[in-house]
């Protein structure tokens, strides 16, 4: 007769009677859970199986037939016209010229957030007299305000500058001063006893603690610029990615309509990555969720 081994859960316990000495008991636990090793897919091929797959959809449609050329070009289409705009110098041009414009408008724009945000942010009466008009004008589309920016500033470069300033404004302005009022009162309160000054305050307790914020309206500021880039170069352009995609809706040459588009996209895609890494660098103090596996 075979005895069947036993799980330490189902071992049976002697009692042991007064004042004699316990004895240790050798007991085996035997493992019943099997270690299986699963199958994960890196996250930088998950995040690229999207646009991919759209990619590869459009393709498959415009071979068959189903997308018409009339209406859409195809992929290799956009790529040849994309080899050739590079090679004749059209595209880079393009590209400095569309990026010289949101640069110098992103830089006013951010100055101007920056220094109103800290106003109302930091003051009772900066935020009074600045937080209140900031919300009126934050109500009004600035795409309309292009036509009065026209009578303003002309046709030249400077309407379309103040309007991607104008763009990025608002929501620079908004996540920093939010960041700055959710400020922990108990911190505040713990380095005033600590003997901390204003400036210290700020400089240690305040800005850090808006510190998330601020870059979470980074960037959606950057890609307001490049959105509104979009809509400023329609005016009266003679350079940059507007440029070439008004001269190619007057000939219906979607390929090239499509190019400047996956242009505009990249480029705020290469800002918003710049600005996820800066915020790894920045917040390495911060412990974050980040989704569950």
């Amino acid at each position: 007769m075979t005895t069947k081994p036993l799980d330490a859960a189902v071992l049976p316990q002697r009692a042991v009677p007064a004042g004699e000495p316990a004895q240790a008991t050798r007991v085996t636990i035997r493992g019943t859970a099997k270690t299986t090793r699963r199958l994960t897919v890196p996250r930088s091929v998950r995040r690229a199986a999207g646009p991919v797959g759209l990619v590869l959809l459009w393709f498959l449609t415009s071979a068959t037939g189903v997308l018409p050329e009339s209406v859409l070009a195809s992929p290799v289409d956009v790529v040849r016209q994309a080899v050739d705009l590079t090679k004749n110098g059209e595209l880079p041009s393009a590209i400095a010229a569309s990026g010289r414009r949101a640069g110098i408008g992103f830089l006013i724009g951010a100055t101007v957030a920056l220094a109103l945000s800290l106003l109302a942010g930091l003051f009772r009466l900066g935020e009074d007299v600045i937080d209140s008009s900031m919300g009126m004008f934050r109500a009004i589309p600035w795409v309309g305000l292009i036509p009065l920016f026209i009578v303003w500033f002309g046709i030249e470069e400077t309407p379309k500058i103040a309007l991607v300033a104008l763009g990025v404004t608002y929501p620079l302005y908004f996540n920093i001063y939010g960041g700055i009022r959710s400020t922990d009162a108990g911190l505040v309160e713990a380095a005033r006893m600590m003997g901390l000054g204003r400036l210290g305050l700020i400089q240690y307790v305040i800005l850090p603690s808006a510190l998330p914020g601020a870059l979470v309206g980074l960037r959606y500021a950057l890609s307001t610029a490049w959105l509104a880039l979009v809509f400023a170069e329609q005016i009266n352009a003679d350079a940059g990615l507007g440029y070439l995609m008004s001269n190619a809706q007057q000939y219906f040459r979607t390929d090239i309509i499509v190019l400047c588009l996956a242009v505009y996209a990249l480029l705020g895609l290469a800002c918003d990555f710049a600005v996820r890494i800066l915020s790894r660098r920045l917040l390495t103090w911060r412990a974050n969720f980040e989704g569950d596996a």
